[in-house]
């Protein structure tokens, strides 16, 4: 019965698709049939440095997202394969930008897709038996420009059917409603302050190495 329930909301989402999208828009999200795909499309738009959220619809548009338009995007583009449009926030320190995940979960198993400034923080594989294994698994990857690594909590995942009357796959507006929602979050931490105090530098491999394309225009700017 659980199956037959998640196939019946798989056709209605698909339904009000067809019914708010533009044969453009469709065809865009028709190709999407994987995370992994979904992964290839985010990688290929520009990553915004500005101070405005974007729906699915706008991110398709302007072909320009970042990581918050990018996980909407995502969870939109997952719940239509299937999946829940889940979404969930990773909580640096003060020094840093916060960075969102869509989430999609196979054979038990969690993955992400993510649009990201840095290479690390992208693309996960349904590898990871808990929320926790899947956050940490972006630890030595997040970091800012002085090279500090900054991760420090996350949230309890958002499911963004939760908006659906508010058609936020088209409308930029209910974007401002989803990260308050976010930001209210029950929020789990992953190290203590003497644990973060005590943390090592990114090496400078790593550090080029994740700052491949990057837009820096986009980047966190934080005082030495």
């Amino acid at each position: 019965m659980a199956a037959f329930g998640c196939a019946i909301r798989r056709r209605v989402f698909q339904w009000r698709l067809m019914e708010t999208l533009t044969r453009r828009e469709l065809g865009i999200l028709s190709r999407l049939e994987t995370p992994s795909k979904i992964q290839d499309y985010l990688d290929r738009l520009l990553y915004s440095s500005e101070e405005r959220y974007r729906s699915p619809r706008s991110v398709m548009r302007d072909r320009m997202a970042h990581c918050f338009d990018g996980a909407v995007f995502a969870a939109t583009a997952l719940r239509r394969v299937g999946y829940p449009p889940l979404v969930l926030d990773m909580l640096p320190n003060e020094r840093d930008d916060d960075h969102i995940l869509a989430l999609f979960r196979r054979n038990g198993c969690w993955g992400a897709v993510a649009k990201s400034n840095y290479v690390g923080l992208r693309f996960r594989e349904p590898v990871y038996r808990t929320l926790r294994e899947l956050v940490m698994s972006y630890f030595e990857q997040y970091h800012n420009v002085l090279r500090e690594k900054t991760l420090r909590a996350y949230t309890l995942p958002l499911n963004l059917a939760a908006f659906d009357r508010l058609n936020w796959v088209v409308r930029d507006e209910p974007m401002d409603l989803i990260a308050l929602r976010l930001d209210r979050q029950r929020k789990f931490r992953v190290i203590t302050p003497r644990t973060a105090a005590s943390l090592s530098p990114v090496d400078q491999r790593s550090y080029k190495a994740g700052m491949l394309y990057v837009n820096r225009a986009g980047l966190f700017r934080v005082k030495p």
